[in-house]
């Protein structure tokens, strides 16, 4: 069943620079989490060496100051504080105590509301920090250190949050390093969809493969068997055309003859009309048969020249031929480069084709009262107007199709513009088609931009 709303197309190309940026996201993050798990470890072990050698090196400091002063002081005499040497945060306060569990030293930041009131040696946990206890005379003076509240937490996150902002930094340019590796890994696919693009009834060479990877290779190789399968159904059809028109001319040439000679022999009258219509039948099947031909040519796809030719010499000779034309007389208005030549690597018969078949258009379907313009620019634009009626829009796609003929009486198969459209393809250009002229209030225009050969 058809969707009504078909899903969008997603890019490959963003699906997995998406997809990897997001994994090295993910992974990174997972492993910030793991470092953050270790870091609380080792920093737990760092902190608790620090409380147990804090309370060790104070114990014997304790001591001293204790022996010095001979007693313990009255039982409500308040602790002594050991003096700062300067102004600073503590960071491990400490506390000393006798069995009875009175204060006899502590730090000058020391908090007694960190610190419990029972005496437990070894490591503990208070009621708002950690805590070390370490004994000393048979039990009878102990010290005790606490880390500031927080404090053992806070550096965890602040290590792990160093762990990730590099990320949000990173993250950007991660980004974009995966967008260009991918983008480079996806240039010879898209080189390759350049040229099947490029391929066409005028060029079915296969495509080179030989960059692209082992995934995509083999789906580039069955699209060059399908062009050299359809390069000979084409190369069939051609052959085909060319050759049943070659057939043609012979027997049809014996047989225009044979008409003429009737017609030379016959009085007036209703067999001499007979034959008369027979022999204009036969000239416009020798004038297929040759646009048959032409058309072969065209669609052969070697247009192309070894070397330089001079177009506008060329021309000059297309014509010179039609000057015997009936209907074309002195119509022709022929305009070329100044300096009289125009290299172009077209093949000089290839563009014979396509100059006598536009020319041949212009004089056959314009208005015979009016005169014919024939012009190439020093760029390579080859231009053909007449005056006439004008051409409706739908009608100038459908002229380039083979036996396509817009609403006209004038005699004609239908077929030069299409041999002309060919021709225009094979050499990588287009026939641009106008009406009314430019420049013009009626009339038709046929233009072709040719290929220009350095000088």
């Amino acid at each position: 069943m058809r969707q009504l709303f078909p899903h969008p197309r997603l890019s490959l190309q963003r699906r997995l620079a998406l997809a990897l940026a997001g994994c090295v996201t993910a992974c990174w993050l997972a492993g910030t989490v793991a470092a953050g798990f270790v870091l609380r470890e080792e920093i737990s072990e760092v902190f608790d060496s620090a409380l147990q050698e804090v309370a060790q090196g104070v114990l014997p400091l304790a001591y001293a100051e204790i022996l010095e002063r001979g007693t313990d002081g009255p039982p409500d005499s308040a602790p002594n504080r050991v003096a700062s040497v300067g102004p600073h945060r503590e960071y491990i306060a400490y506390i000393v105590r006798n069995a009875a569990g009175r204060v006899l030293l502590m730090s000058h930041d020391a908090d007694l509301a960190m610190f419990p009131s029972t005496i437990q040696p070894g490591f503990a946990d208070g009621p708002v920090t950690r805590l070390y206890t370490e004994a000393a005379i048979r039990g009878t003076l102990f010290v005790t250190s606490a880390e500031r509240p927080g404090h053992r937490r806070a550096t965890v996150v602040q290590a792990t949050r160093m762990l990730v902002w590099p990320l949000g930094v990173l993250l950007p340019l991660i980004a974009a390093v995966i967008w260009l590796l991918v983008a480079r890994s996806f240039r010879p696919i898209g080189a390759f969809q350049r040229a099947i693009e490029a391929r066409g009834g005028g060029n079915l060479t296969p495509v080179d493969t030989s960059a692209l990877s082992v995934e995509i290779a083999p789906a580039a190789e069955a699209v060059n068997q399908l062009i050299e399968r359809l390069k000979q159904a084409l190369e069939g059809e051609r052959r085909f055309t060319a050759n049943s028109a070659h057939e043609l001319r012979t027997p049809v040439a014996a047989a225009l003859a044979q008409t003429q000679r009737l017609l030379a022999e016959l009085p007036d009258g209703q067999s001499h009309d007979r034959a008369t219509a027979i022999e204009a039948a036969l000239r416009r099947l020798t004038r297929l048969s040759e646009k048959l031909l032409q058309l072969a040519k065209a669609e052969s796809g070697r247009l192309k020249a070894d070397r330089p030719q001079d177009l506008a010499q060329a021309l000059s000779l297309v014509l010179a031929d039609l000057q015997g034309t009936p209907g074309v007389e002195d119509r022709l208005i022929v305009e070329v480069p100044e300096s009289g030549t125009f290299l172009s690597w077209l093949d000089i018969d290839a563009f014979a084709i396509l100059a006598r078949n536009l020319i041949e258009n212009a004089v056959r379907h314009g208005d015979m009262s009016k005169p014919v313009h024939v012009s190439l620019t020093a760029g390579g634009l080859l231009r053909v107007s007449n005056s006439g009626r004008v051409v409706p829009v739908d009608s100038l796609a459908l002229m380039t199709k083979a036996f396509q003929r817009g609403n006209t009486n004038a005699d004609g198969a239908g077929i030069g513009l299409a041999i002309v459209a060919a021709i225009a393809e094979g050499i990588g250009t287009r026939l641009e088609l106008r009406s009314p002229a430019p420049g013009m209030v009626d009339g038709f225009e046929a233009s072709v931009l040719l290929p220009k050969a350095p000088c």
